[in-house]
């Protein structure tokens, strides 16, 4: 038999929790032909001796829906084995869309996620405007990974609704049938689903609310209607919990009565340590009675990246600082060695700004920690900026001035946000075990200047897979969570397992390797604008559909990746 590729020697995770068996993989026509002893040859035998062979790992979280529509790598997720990426998450998107609101859509999406409007106003090319108009664009392009789409609620009711879903006013029963029969028409297309946010923190750059933050029970339960007639969907939330049996309750009504399968962001806060723990007491007793959610966890703490470079520093709300802001990085750094500058900027530290939430993370310095090559996620509060101020027996605003302009303002800082309340990893290593969530929440494409967490899964492999870990997960069921969970929540029932007939979606890790590099800019958007990436080394290999898309971590030019349009069948012979 001849294969286009044979992968020998490999250790394989096939992504159904076992424990890593010795075996080759034999691809031909971009599936798995055979697995175990391969006789054949191949047009290039790759070599996986010493090294972990897993499926392609499944982003059921990113916001890449701006950067799809110009870009084909879509990077940072494809740097960490990412074959398969869910977009379109947490209630924010660009269809259905008017002409007249692209600049509405444009706004909800720079506020809630980071993305400067500026760069989507040019690179965005608004060839559609209904959801299935969409996909066919998003269809006829190629990309380093599959990617699929949610239908978001904003866009939704918007287009709907106009202006009176800008303001959030109750949708009428004409508003709720049609916007039953736009969600319909996108399941048919090919949408994954439905995603809203009822989130306070969200907000578009002019400081409005979601468009569906206030939905009514019954407008959520028409466009589950409109996804239950598919049979193949699933509902994306993320809310606060801030009367937590009571949204739980309405949550769960909605999956009960529609029958559609409901996930949403999970994270322990600073200010309700503890009500994870009672979020994931009624998904249980939820899912033993036989509805579905599962809540999306992520495995480290998600964290603030401040820099001199990024959108945010420590002095970001000063009035010296500010009035210099706008200035290029390098005109602004020679400036900030100005002894009178520094001495202005660091009398007003800390800033009294309106922008509170924000101003008290980036003014915490005994929660701030400057990141190096190797940092550990779970930093000890004797490496944070006050204690090594205390340390240096300098007052906190000079060392962290310092720090910011040093090395030519390169450095990175880090500012642990969610699940790190209690100053480690407990809580995360609660969430990652428990049996009905499942791993998400990497926001790839999105936080472009503030937060880079698509590195997770690289995370999940460095960390959590290490046996010397506290609270240590067994690599077979690390590779579980990454691929074949979130395929199959997400009805994509073609890939996340290594087995014959599956989609030869596979990445060759050397996990002796496997380093996360800091975080850095990366200057590729539209109007040459910066975004944040970070590098991982160790991917030997990582394959789309058979081809091999990225070789020792760089990109080989290859582009098999392919719109999904929603739920795939398992392949009939599988083994």
């Amino acid at each position: 038999m001849h294969y286009d590729i044979i992968i020998r020697n490999g250790s394989v995770a096939d992504g159904r929790g076992g424990e890593p068996f010795q075996a080759d993989v034999a691809i031909l026509d971009g599936k798995i032909a055979s697995v175990g002893t391969v006789d054949g040859t191949a047009d290039e035998i790759i070599d996986a001796s010493g090294k972990l062979v897993t499926p392609g790992f499944v982003d059921i979280h990113t916001h890449y829906d701006a950067q799809a529509t110009w870009a084909e790598r879509l990077t940072p997720s494809s740097a960490h084995g990412v074959t398969t990426a869910v977009m379109g998450n947490c209630g924010v998107g660009f269809a259905p869309c008017r002409p007249d609101d692209h600049d509405n859509l444009i706004r909800l999406m720079e506020g809630v996620e980071d993305i400067p409007g500026v760069v989507m106003a040019e690179g965005i090319p608004w060839k559609w405007e209904s959801f299935p108009e969409f996909l066919d664009f998003l269809g006829a392009r190629q990309y380093d990974m599959d990617i699929g789409a949610y239908i978001p609620h904003a866009p939704l009711r918007v287009y709907t609704m106009g202006q009176r879903g800008l303001n959030r006013e109750p949708a009428n029963a004409d508003d709720l049938a049609k916007m039953s029969n736009i969600v319909s028409e996108a399941m048919e297309a090919g949408a994954m689903g439905f995603s809203t946010s009822r989130s306070l923190n969200h907000r578009s750059s002019d400081q409005n609310l979601m468009p569906g933050i206030s939905a009514s029970e019954s407008e959520l339960m028409a466009i589950a209607g409109g996804i239950r007639n598919s049979k193949k969907g699933l509902l994306q939330f993320i809310t606060e919990f801030t009367e937590a049996e009571t949204d739980f309750a309405m949550l769960r009504r909605v999956t009960e009565k529609s029958g559609v399968p409901m996930t949403f962001s999970l994270s322990q806060r600073s200010a309700t340590p503890t009500l994870w723990q009672k979020i994931l007491e009624l998904t249980a007793e939820a899912n033993e009675a036989g509805v579905e959610i599962m809540p999306q966890v992520y495995c480290r703490p998600i964290g603030l990246l401040l820099g001199h470079k990024l959108h945010y520093n420590f002095f970001s709300f000063s009035p010296s600082y500010v009035a210099i802001k706008d200035l290029p990085a390098d005109e602004r750094l020679e400036k900030m060695h100005d002894p009178a500058i520094r001495r202005k900027i660091i009398s007003e530290f800390p800033a009294d700004a309106a922008d509170s939430v924000i101003n008290r993370s980036l003014v915490d310095l005994a929660n701030i920690y400057l990141m190096k090559d190797g940092f550990d996620y779970s930093p000890k509060p004797k490496d944070s900026l006050a204690s090594l101020a205390a340390q240096k027996g300098m007052p906190l605003a000079e060392l962290a001035y310092d720090l910011l302009i040093e090395k030519g303002g390169e450095n990175v800082f880090y500012a642990p946000a969610l699940n790190f309340a209690d100053k480690n990893l407990k809580a995360v290593e609660a969430m990652l075990k428990h049996p009905n969530t499942l791993f998400g929440l990497g926001d790839g494409g999105a936080h472009v200047g503030i937060i880079c967490d698509a590195s997770g899964q690289t995370f999940m492999l460095q960390h959590w897979a290490n046996e010397k870990t506290e609270g240590h997960i067994p690599i077979g069921q690390i590779i579980k969570s990454l691929s074949h969970d979130n395929a199959r929540a997400m009805h994509l029932h073609d890939r996340g397992v290594i087995a014959t007939g599956y989609r030869a979606d596979i990445n060759v890790i050397d996990l002796d390797a496997l380093k996360l590099h800091r975080p850095e800019m990366c200057y590729d958007l539209p109007l040459g604008s910066g975004r944040l990436v970070q590098r991982a080394d160790g991917y030997a290999a990582t394959l789309v559909a058979g081809e091999i898309t990225y070789r020792n971590g760089e990109p080989t030019g290859r582009l098999p990746g392919r719109l999904v349009r929603g739920a795939q069948d398992a392949p009939a012979l599988s083994a």
